[in-house]
């Protein structure tokens, strides 16, 4: 009978919980192509009643007479997934989801805390549903969303970056590396999921182990492609931004014949 090796020597020790700027290096190698927002023009009237009026080149967005970079992705042929890694705010990004066809956005603002609070992810994140000034809305409003509970993806980032992702409640999803640096390590972690349109998602969470956060459009079309972005702290304490995306690759789901998760 051969012999099957456990040696997992070349795996992390379990207490050697690596940073965010070390798991995230390389977590965008097969993320989707940049697209050029220069000259586009963008108002957006949030479901709080307030606004936000874009004007993009080709390098930075003026947002209410405010210049920050931007990172732009054409994720379907009429929806942009857009995040604003802000220089003007220190420890803040803006990640804005917009159609030109039925002319609604998601708009998600992330924002990494002063101090520490026990029990408490580090970065925080607020979601509004909102219209643009291109035409009259239509279609579904953007909503949270309890479609992903009971999902198993799994999210292939790079050649090295291989992770499991299991919807448990619409308030929590479960999460191990499968490769890459973080490889045996796992946790829960708190998750936010809306519906933007048919077959696309927005997934945030928000872990509490280290303080980073993340804000990914799920497109479980046809297409089955991720774009996303991290913001953090870094392993010498400083806010760090990073872009993510890759492919999706479900393993199955079910069905709660009963009680169901919150």
């Amino acid at each position: 009978m051969t012999d099957i090796s456990t040696d997992q020597a070349t795996d992390p020790a379990v207490d050697e919980w690596r940073t965010y700027d070390e798991f995230a290096a390389g977590i965008d190698t097969y993320r989707l192509p940049n697209t050029d927002l220069d000259g586009t023009r963008l108002a957006l009237t949030l479901d709080d009643g307030s606004t936000m009026r874009l004007a993009f080149d080709g390098q930075e967005v003026e947002v209410d007479g405010v210049r920050d970079p931007y990172d732009a992705v054409a994720v379907r042929d009429d929806v942009v997934f857009v995040n604003l890694p802000l220089t003007s705010r220190e420890r803040e990004a803006v990640t804005i989801v917009y159609s030109t066809t039925s002319h609604r956005a998601l708009v998600t603002f992330s924002r990494i805390d002063e101090e520490e609070v026990e029990g408490e992810p580090r970065v925080k994140q607020e979601f509004h549903a909102a219209v643009t000034d291109g035409g009259e809305p239509t279609g579904e409003i953007p909503a949270p969303s309890r479609d992903l509970i009971g999902k198993r993806n799994i999210y292939r980032y790079s050649p090295q970056h291989l992770y499991e992702h299991v919807y448990v409640s619409s308030q929590r999803y479960a999460w191990q590396c499968l490769e890459g640096v973080q490889r045996g390590h796992g946790d829960m972690d708190l998750s936010t999921v809306w519906k933007f349109q048919n077959g696309l998602y927005l997934f945030c969470f928000r872990e509490f182990r280290i303080a980073v956060a993340s804000v990914w459009l799920h497109d479980l079309g046809y297409d089955l492609r991720t774009t996303g972005i991290f913001l953090g702290l870094n392993g010498a304490g400083e806010s760090e931004h990073s872009r993510a995306g890759g492919h999706i690759y479900p393993l199955g789901s079910v069905a709660y014949p009963d009680a169901q998760p919150v």
